[in-house]
Order: structure tokens, then C-alpha cells, then sequence
């Protein structure tokens, strides 16, 4: 049955709407127990990538609970998370070589902070402190990685817990003065980047954080060709660390291992998340160079970032189960094959006059509404656009990411996809067809009320 806060003792993340109860998963679709079935269009959040109800990883995770679930990561290693560490390491490009596992997105950024932090001051370079983040952009809810966020309606509550982290816009050719197109604008062209470092002194700044292509702060906004190779040399010109956010983007989902691979450039730090054990556990990563690590190796001899459940052994059984799966599947090259299939048929909501941009890689894509796409003026956050076609969309038996209050002023609105990798064209076909339809039924309401 449906429940509803507070008749349940659940407490949800969202405290005034019902929730449909899902008793089963399978492939791309998630059944109620009302015997409804939903096409999850969004992998959940960006999770599921090997698609629902995979029973040899189901098994993994038994089979490694069974034969031992946890130890302290300060006392022992063990065998899934050195298989983990290893598998992780050969897919990830240059020198990213050592791995620190964790349980969640938010997690892993504080981590890397913190380890390019500490790099920093065991290197005899302790006035390196300032971290550089796009605006906008997302990186989770602890407070380091929520300081590093740019995204206001989080940020309200707790603005004075939160620490100074200095911005750059991202680029986001869409709202941009020059549209993506050449001669970029500092945004577009990665200039900015260096004007926010010269801004604040070389000397004093000690990562610039982002994620290669937009999550859900640009809606899946995908920066000009030249743009990290023009990122990549301005933090090595002024000995800053370049730490990709590559929770939602990495692991397949843009259609490579790496967002960044396409560029041909090696981050300082990747952090991992989502998609790296599919949905199956909490697990998330850093991924780290021995240059580095070495630093803190010689120096303190530790990470100072102690977690009761960082390299879980459970977790790290899900974790590798589910990244042979990607690749004994060739899940990856389907997700890139898929992908193209998935943006030319999203090409017929151009049509809507709701539908300002469609955009992305891989089995990733925004698509940002506007009120009046001729001068791409926004709805007013009175609308509740972006909120209400989740709900339509539900309704509609598709599952969306819907994000809201994007822009600068606080307007804006888009929805994206993230299908799991195993889609077919016909389930494209359906998922195309039920936004399309959930877009009219959405516009039709706002314009009612």
C-alpha cells in the first residue's frame, strides 16, 4: 500500500507527498504493490546502470556477507576491496592508481577535499587552502561538499556552518553570452577558471573541483571540445590539483569509463559514486595518483579521514560484481551506443514550445523548459514546472530527475534521463513518448491555474 508521512515511522525525504511502495525491479522498470509498473527513465538517481534485479550480484554481495561482512578498514584488508582497488585502477586513465572506498557521493568529495588538503600541507605548502567550484554545479550534502555546491536552496539553512569556497560559471552554452559557440566566452572557453585562481592568488589555491559534464545543476550541459585540455594546462601552470566529480558521470554513463576520456586528460583526483555498484549497495570512490599518495605516505603515514564504513568489504563485493557485469556485458559500449539512439529520437520535443534545449551524452540528457523558448525566458518558480512534470511524469508511469532553481535569479527548470545501460530502442521509443506526453499534460496545468 501507499504510504504517507507520519502514518509511517519512516522519515522521508519528501514529507508531504505519497510514496508508491516498489516490491520488484527488472531490467528498466520498477513495479508497485499495486501491481503498477514504472519505466525508470532516471536509473533512480543516475544509480542503476546494470538495470534492476541482476541476480549474480545480488549473489556477490550474499556470498561476501556470508563469509565475512566487516572489518575495520584502520586493522585489515581483504579480498573485495583489493579486487575492487584493482579493477577500479585498470579502467581509470594516466596515474589514477589507488583507491579509497566509501559509502556515498557526499562522502567521497569531502575526502577529496580533504586529501588535496592534506597533500597541500604535508607538502610544506600549507597556505594552499582554497577550493574552486563552477557556478552552478552540485557536489553533495556534508558540509565541505555542500560549501563546494552552488546551489542556493540548499545552502539556506545552514549558510553559517558552511566554509568560503570561491566560483567560476560553468560552462552552460545554453544561458551563456556566447552559446557555445566560437569565440567562447571565459565561461565556455575554461578562461574563467583562471581568472577565479589569479583572482585569488595562486599561491593560496588548492583544487578546483567539477564535473566534466553537468549533472543535474546544467542539465547534462556538455562543455566545447577544447574546454578541459584548457582546464587541464591552467591548473598544472599554477600548481593546482584538478579533482573530477565523476559520481553521476562516471562508470559508463556518458558512454566511456571516464567523462573525461573523450578529451584525453587525466584529472588529479576522480572521485566515483552511483554507478559503480549499480544500485546494488552504497559505494562510492577516490581515486588517487601515488604521487600523491606517497606525500601523506612520507609525511603523517595516514589519510586523515577516518569512516567506520570506508573500504566495507560488502560493499566492495557489490562494487566488483557489478563492474565485471559492465564489462562481460559490454554495458558500456551499449550505453554509448543507446545513447545515440536516445538523443536523436529526443530531438522530436524540439517541436514542444516548452522544450527550450535537449542535450547531453551517452544515457545522460537534460531537457530544460522555458516559458517562451524565442527569448528562453524561464517560468516563474511560482509555476512549479519542473516539480509538477516529475509528478505528471510519475503519474504517466515514467520516473525522472527533475531540477529546479538552477539560474542565478533562482528560476529555471529541467528534467533529466538516465536510463540503466541495458535499455532497448523500444523502451526508448516508450520512455521519448511518455515525457513528450507528461510535457503537454504539465503545460496544460500550469496554464490552468
Amino acid at each position: 500500500m501507499t504510504n504517507r508521512y507520519p502514518s509511517s515511522h519512516v522519515f522521508y525525504r519528501k514529507l508531504t507527498r505519497e510514496y508508491p511502495r516498489i516490491v520488484r525491479g527488472d531490467g528498466c522498470y520498477l513495479y508497485d504493490d499495486r501491481g503498477r509498473r514504472y519505466l525508470d527513465g532516471a536509473g533512480g538517481a543516475y544509480v542503476v546502470n546494470v538495470g534492476h534485479g541482476v541476480g549474480e550480484i545480488a549473489e556477490a554481495l550474499a556470498c561476501q556477507a556470508r563469509r565475512v561482512a566487516y572489518v575495520s578498514g584502520s586493522a585489515f584488508t581483504h579480498d573485495a576491496v583489493e579486487e575492487l582497488a584493482a579493477e577500479i585502477a585498470q579502467l581509470s586513465p594516466g596515474d589514477l592508481d589507488t583507491v579509497y572506498p566509501l559509502a556515498s557521493g557526499s562522502e567521497a568529495v569531502e575526502a577529496a577535499l580533504k586529501l588535496a588538503r592534506q597533500y597541500w600541507v604535508e607538502s610544506n605548502r600549507p597556505a594552499k587552502h582554497t577550493v574552486i567550484a563552477l557556478a552552478p554545479s552540485y557536489h553533495g550534502n556534508t558540509l565541505l561538499a555542500l560549501s563546494a555546491s552552488s546551489r542556493e536552496q540548499y545552502q539556506t539553512f545552514y549558510r553559517e556552518w558552511l566554509v568560503r569556497v570561491a566560483r567560476a560559471p560553468a560552462p552552460y552554452p545554453y544561458h551563456c553570452e556566447c552559446g557555445g559557440t566560437p569565440p567562447h566566452c571565459p565561461a565556455c572557453s575554461g578562461d574563467a577558471i583562471e581568472a577565479a585562481i589569479l583572482r585569488e592568488g595562486p599561491d593560496t589555491v588548492a583544487a578546483v573541483i567539477a564535473e566534466p559534464v553537468g549533472g543535474s545543476s546544467t542539465g547534462a550541459s556538455v562543455p566545447a571540445p577544447g574546454y578541459w585540455r584548457r582546464v587541464r594546462e591552467i591548473c598544472n601552470r599554477h600548481d593546482v590539483l584538478l579533482i573530477a566529480d565523476e559520481i553521476l558521470t562516471g562508470a559508463g554513463r556518458t558512454g566511456t569509463w571516464s567523462a573525461l576520456e573523450p578529451y584525453g586528460i587525466v584529472p588529479d583526483i576522480m572521485v566515483l559514486g552511483k554507478g559503480i555498484s549499480g544500485g546494488y549497495a552504497p559505494l562510492s570512490a577516490v581515486v588517487a595518483p601515488r604521487r600523491l599518495v606517497d606525500v601523506l605516505a612520507r609525511g603523517s603515514g595516514a589519510f586523515l579521514h577516518a569512516q567506520t564504513f570506508s573500504h566495507h568489504a560488502t560493499l566492495c563485493a557489490a562494487g566488483v560484481a557489478t563492474i565485471r557485469y559492465l564489462r562481460r556485458h559490454r554495458l558500456i559500449e551499449r550505453a554509448a551506443e543507446m545513447g545515440r539512439v536516445l538523443h536523436h529520437r529526443l530531438q522530436e520535443l524540439r517541436s514542444l514550445p516548452w522544450v527550450g534545449d535537449v542535450r547531453g551524452r551517452g544515457l545522460l540528457a537534460g531537457i530544460e523548459f522555458v516559458e517562451n523558448k524565442t527569448t528562453r525566458r524561464p517560468f516563474p518558480p511560482s509555476a512549479r514546472f519542473a516539480e509538477s512534470f516529475a509528478a505528471v511524469a510519475l503519474d504517466h508511469g515514467l520516473v525522472v530527475w527533475a531540477n529546479a532553481g538552477q539560474l542565478t535569479d533562482g528560476t529555471g527548470d529541467l528534467a533529466m534521463l538516465a536510463p540503466p545501460f541495458v535499455i532497448d530502442e523500444g523502451q526508448v521509443d516508450e520512455m521519448v513518448t511518455l515525457f513528450g506526453r507528461a510535457v503537454e499534460h504539465t503545460a496544460a496545468q500550469v496554464a490552468a491555474r
